[in-house]
């Protein structure tokens, strides 16, 4: 169910200017580089009903008075266009410490990069890294908290880390009896659930609970999921507080209003993330070092394709795949979005398709097995060595995804699709 409100002329006529402004900076098309916008920006239906957690101050503003807080934040958490930090320190809130996921408090770190320890430029607020040598929080972080709050746009897929993050922190909450809140946001994802769930010896960063690819949850339901189901260490519990989103179910377009990693720009880019990331774990390119990050894919020695881009150094791709190289592929940026909301499932025609005409085969898959870590398994890479058809290929997925459907079902706080 999209929900709409009509625009002012004022706001037409500026996004008009906008739109013009951009055609006149964006060129050199052929090559995929073109200058990356901050603020998620397609053409399609505007979503400006939902309310997300953080709005709904009259709610937490209370539970939060004379105590000590510490945040798990990025440049995602804001209050319509403040930052959660600035808001809660006019309303007098005290905040300790501000714990910080991959891409760092502002999102302008590396994939991969670490982030380091430091102060908040703008408040002084000790920052406290959970992308560098620690990836929870030590008793030591959390002396004198009494609450953590959660609140980052996720993208609703298993190896997007900051469902990882969270995970820790609550963790480390529930062993150190420190109260844990999430700001519930809408899952861009949250209207399908679809691909292997991830097999215990298969546990990384990038994959942390028994869950498929796209799980269908915000992140609110899935600390509920993660909490309940006993999957913190040792089985123990934190003291879970999810402010809910208003306006918003599991079949609400939501568009982000800022882009939450430096490599998913935009909505489209969002919605292909679940499919191309499997690239991340090949030689291939997913179009990191370009403008359209994980909505074009290539590489140099491919023979097919309709598409060349040239991969360079840039923030948030500081050491592409193939720099300076140009690379032959495909660019899936002219599909209509409403095929992706319709479409419910992933994608495996990229990936097997590549993997088909790709010569060198042996070197396709990274030697580092990191394509496992991102299948949750080893048996998607040889069921596309071996030449599984697609439909064989999803019907070994259904009876754990049916298992997981139960699961799931238990924890949802929206109407589901």
């Amino acid at each position: 169910m999209i929900l709409k409100m009509k625009i002012p002329m004022l706001f037409l006529l500026l996004l008009a200017l906008t739109a013009t402004k951009c055609e006149e900076e964006n060129k050199d098309l052929k090559t995929g580089n073109e200058p990356i916008e901050e603020v998620i920006n397609d053409d399609v239906a505007i979503d400006l009903g939902v309310q997300v957690g953080a709005t709904k101050m009259d709610e937490y503003l209370p539970i939060l008075k004379n105590k000590n807080i510490a945040l798990l934040v990025n440049q995602t958490s804001t209050v319509v266009e403040t930052h959660l930090v600035d808001v809660l320190l006019e309303k007098g809130i005290s905040i300790k410490k501000i714990f910080a996921p991959e891409h760092g408090f502002r999102g302008e770190a590396d994939a991969g990069e670490q982030v380091k320890d430091g102060k908040d430029a703008k408040t002084g607020i000790p920052l406290i890294s959970l992308y560098g040598e620690d990836k929870k929080p030590t008793a030591e972080h959390l002396q004198g908290i009494d609450i953590v709050i959660f609140d980052i746009q996720d993208v609703g897929t298993r190896f997007y880390t900051y469902i990882s993050s969270m995970s820790y922190v609550m963790e480390a909450c529930a062993e150190n009896n420190i109260d844990f809140m999430v700001l519930d946001r809408p899952n861009p994802n949250g209207h399908y659930v679809d691909g292997p769930v991830l097999k215990r010896k298969y546990q990384s960063f990038v994959g942390l609970h028994q869950v498929p690819v796209v799980h269908g949850m915000t992140v609110g339901e899935y600390a509920q999921m993660v909490n309940n189901e006993g999957w913190l260490k040792g089985k123990i519990k934190c003291n879970l507080t999810v402010i809910k989103c208003e306006n918003y179910d599991h079949k609400t377009f939501y568009e982000l209003p800022i882009k939450p990693s430096p490599n998913l720009p935009n909505i489209r880019s969002v919605y292909l993330y679940p499919s191309l990331c499997f690239f991340e774990g090949t030689t291939a390119s997913a179009g990191r070092g370009t403008n359209k990050q994980f909505q074009i894919y290539g590489h140099p020695d491919f023979k097919q394709g309709d598409f060349t881009f040239t991969p360079k150094s840039m923030p948030g791709a500081k050491y592409p795949k193939f720099d300076g190289i140009e690379c032959n592929g495909f660019d899936l940026t002219t599909l209509d979005l409403k095929e992706f909301q319709e479409m419910g499932r992933l994608n495996l025609r990229y990936l097997m398709h590549f993997y088909e005409n790709f010569e060198n085969k042996k070197d396709f898959f990274l030697e580092n097995k990191f394509f496992d870590k991102l299948a949750g398994n080893s048996t998607l890479r040889w069921q596309i060595i071996n030449g599984k058809s697609e439909e064989e290929i999803r019907n070994s997925w259904q009876k754990d995804l049916v298992a997981f459907k139960k699961i799931r079902g238990e924890y949802l706080l929206y109407d589901d699709f």
